[in-house]
Order: C-alpha cells, then sequence, then structure tokens
C-alpha cells in the first residue's frame, strides 16, 4: 500500500489542494492521501482564522469526489497546546500503516524551507517526498535529501491560494470554482471568514 500525507492550514481548502493531491495519487499509483489539517503550524503561529474542526468538516467535503483521498485527523491539535511537527505526524502515520510505503505531498515553497523544519534529516527517513513545482520556483533536492527520496509533481499548476479565497470571502466577492461548491455552502451555512 503506498500512503501520503498532505498536510497543510487548509483554511479553506481550496480547488488547488484536491487537484494536487488528486494528480499526486495518479502520478505515484496512491492508494490512499491522508489531508490532515494541522493543529497548530509552528511555522505560522496565530495565522489560521478557522476552527480546526471547522477546517476538518471542509476537508472532508472537499475530498469527497476522489475516494483515494481521507480527511484525517492525524495532525489535530496536541492535548498540550504545543505545536505540530511534521516528524511527529509522520512517525504517528508510520505506526497506523506499518507495512505502507510512506510519502509526504507538499508544495515548493513549503520544500525550499524544510532545511529549517524539526530534525530535517529524519523526515527523509520516514517518508518520500512528492514536492509539487510552482511557475517561478527553482528547484533542486536539498542537501539534507537522500538519492531517491524526493520526486518531482510538475502536472498541476492551479493558481488559487487560500489566502487569495479568505479575502475574496471576507469581501463578499464570488469564489464558484476556487473552492468546491460544498465546501463554500458548508462556509455560507456556518457563516465562516466574515
Amino acid at each position: 500500500m503506498r500512503v501520503a500525507l498532505f498536510g497543510g492550514s487548509f483554511d479553506p481548502p481550496h480547488a488547488g489542494h484536491v487537484a494536487l493531491a488528486s494528480a499526486a495519487a495518479d502520478a505515484f499509483a496512491l492508494d490512499l492521501v491522508l489531508v490532515a489539517p494541522v493543529g497548530k503550524q509552528p511555522l505560522k503561529l496565530g495565522i489560521q482564522s478557522e476552527s480546526f474542526a471547522d477546517r476538518m468538516a471542509m476537508v472532508g467535503l472537499a475530498c469527497a469526489g476522489d475516494p483515494r483521498l481521507v480527511a484525517s485527523d492525524l495532525d489535530r491539535p496536541r492535548a498540550d497546546g504545543a505545536p505540530n511537527f511534521t516528524v511527529d505526524t509522520l512517525e504517528t502515520m508510520r505506526r497506523e500503516f506499518p507495512e505502507a510505503e510512506l510519502f509526504a505531498l507538499i508544495g515548493a515553497d513549503a520544500y525550499l524551507g524544510m532545511e529549517h523544519w524539526k530534525e530535517p534529516a529524519r523526515l527523509f527517513e520516514l517518508a518520500q517526498w512528492i514536492v509539487a513545482t510552482r511557475p517561478g520556483f527553482v528547484l533542486a533536492p536539498l542537501g539534507i535529501a537522500p538519492a531517491g527520496r524526493v520526486h518531482w509533481l510538475e502536472t498541476v499548476h492551479v493558481d488559487v491560494s487560500a489566502t487569495g479565497v479568505r479575502e475574496r470571502l471576507h469581501q463578499g466577492l464570488d469564489c464558484e470554482g476556487l473552492i468546491p461548491s460544498s465546501v463554500l455552502e458548508y462556509i455560507d451555512s456556518h457563516r465562516l471568514y466574515r
């Protein structure tokens, strides 16, 4: 079994997230992509605007169209309130899927900062990394990445950002096509991003 972690704020999950996860599943024959909203990102403390429960619900709705994509609370808020670190999440994932070949899916911008993450060398021991390239980013394997542990995903370039979607929602602008309609309905019915 081939299982990938796709972590992020997902505040809110948008069409680019779904397209990226599905493209990675196609390109790397992934059986399962765990789309996991982070409880508290160590590098973005205080940035999330909606609760973990709302982000989990929205991710579940966003994933509904592809059976390989599953909303996961693997990266839920820690009981002690501390930030979530990817290395710890991958350790948990390894325990939950002991026989699986593990992958982690990230964007180019996050990849370029991995050397500053907690236990960066351990990250590459725990999982292979699928890096979604972006126009304008020059990418090369990081010095800490062993050969064969980083794979490029160049097929998806959806120009949508959660920040841009949040701004449009705050301004009351149309977001049709930027986020799945079920997520948009959830946002409207729960009066999020006002």
